[in-house]
């Protein structure tokens, strides 16, 4: 196909990829059993030089327990074409290796709630109490 955009300025050669075809099990009719439209998609993110030693380090804490010595495989077989398996295959690679090397969230910073949001919820709490200790012992 070609390189696979992961966001702009970063992209995975075509030559990093390496693909492997099989029938799937998924949609197809009659031609499932005899055409190869599972697609497997593999990328050795632990050797290749496109991340930087920061991101691919990132990326390797990350997506541990989806490698297999540092290769990441993605598999799709929910179309009945091969090339439309690959697409989605090339999409998948490009949303979880975006994902993966993502900058952490920031840290949030514990907050007290304000005197007013204190005080309302003590009056809602009394309120309530109000309202059920006025039910029950007056049966007469």
């Amino acid at each position: 196909m070609a390189d696979v955009l992961i966001r702009p300025g970063l992209f995975i050669p075509e030559g990093e990829l390496s693909w492997r075809f099989s029938r799937s099990s998924g949609p197809g009719g009659q031609g499932v059993n005899t055409t190869d439209s599972r697609v497997e998609l593999s990328w050795d993110l632990a050797a290749s030089e496109v991340l930087s030693p920061t991101l691919r380090e990132r990326a390797v804490d990350r997506l541990g327990g989806r490698l297999v010595a540092g290769v990441l495989t993605i598999t799709a077989s929910e179309h009945r074409s091969q090339l439309r398996n690959r697409e989605a295959a090339e999409a998948r690679l490009a949303s979880v290796v975006a994902a993966a090397i993502a900058p952490p969230p920031r840290q949030r910073r514990a907050t007290k709630p304000t005197r007013g949001a204190v005080e309302r919820r003590i009056a809602d709490k009394k309120r309530r109490a109000q309202v059920k200790r006025g039910r029950g012992k007056d049966f007469d």
